[in-house]
């Protein structure tokens, strides 16, 4: 499944076959959905052995709840199934419990498994879906598909478009708030709480790109953090007011922006949980 480079522009469809929809999943929970969507992959080829996929897509989901609300989730896991990138999508009518964020049932589940070693993947093919996905307007044509065709037929129109760079915007801020938490807790952690917070950390880690994490880590060595808060507009790692169009675009999100003035991660602060 060697296709064409994911990082460049491109159509969802580049990665989604027909055989690779589920139109009436069966399953009420998510650990069902998963397995179901999952089998589909096992039956294309596009994976050998799904245990280890689902043990990594589940502990992602303990991490924080991919179902992003309003019907939807995106389950994903960074897994070398010697593939770029790896696409399944399953339709519910009657909805699946997934710990959504505004408490509702998810009818579309659109899961992702991609190369660990293409730093950038996730964000790039996130940015494309996130697009498309949080019109109101295309959810219901994907909710009112009456048929598979009528569903591939509404996700191929999907564009995926370039993501904006990193120093403008880095999605996963929870991630890296609870990241540097973990670096705080270590220093005065020993035994069982030690070794849990290293394999939280480690999975963290896992989840982020290279040259994120690189910027994290530096920031880190150098202040002590890395991650400031946004209280009022301001970035409290330099206590500098943000410009109007940053303060706005990163209020009530869990995305992550670099401050101008700073250069450290800021995230609003009633989204660091």
């Amino acid at each position: 499944m060697d296709r064409t480079d994911p990082h460049k522009e491109s159509h969802f469809t580049e990665f989604l076959k027909p055989s690779q929809v589920v139109f009436d999943l069966s399953a009420d929970d998510k650990v069902q959905a998963l397995e179901e969507l999952l089998d589909v992959l096992v039956k294309e080829n596009l994976i050998k052995n799904k245990k280890p996929v689902l043990t990594r897509i589940i502990d992602r989901e303990r991490l924080e709840t991919t179902a992003i609300g309003d019907g939807v989730a995106l389950p994903h896991a960074r897994v070398n199934t010697g593939s770029n990138i790896v696409v399944a999508v399953g339709y519910s009518k009657g909805g699946v419990e997934f710990d959504a964020v505004d408490g509702k049932k998810v009818h579309i589940i659109i899961l992702i498994v991609w190369n660990p070693a293409l730093p950038g993947l996730f964000n790039h093919l996130f940015a494309g879906l996130a697009q498309f996905l949080r019109r109101p307007d295309f959810r219901e044509r994907l909710y009112s598909a009456g048929s598979k065709t009528e569903l591939y037929g509404v996700l191929s129109e999907i564009h995926l478009s370039l993501p904006r760079s990193d120093d403008q915007i880095v999605s996963r801020g929870s991630l890296l708030w609870r990241l540097q938490e973990i670096q705080r807790d270590k220093k005065k952690a020993t035994g069982a709480v030690m070794k849990k917070l290293t394999e939280e950390a480690d999975f963290i880690r896992g989840e982020l790109d290279e040259s994120l994490l690189d910027r994290f880590d530096r920031l880190m060595e150098r202040y002590g953090f890395a991650v400031s808060e946004v209280e009022d507009g301001a970035c409290m790692g330099c206590f500098i007011n943000l410009a109007t169009g940053m303060s706005s675009a990163l209020e009530g999100r869990n995305d992550i922006f670099v401050c101008e003035n700073c250069g450290k991660f800021i995230i609003d602060s009633k989204k660091k949980k």
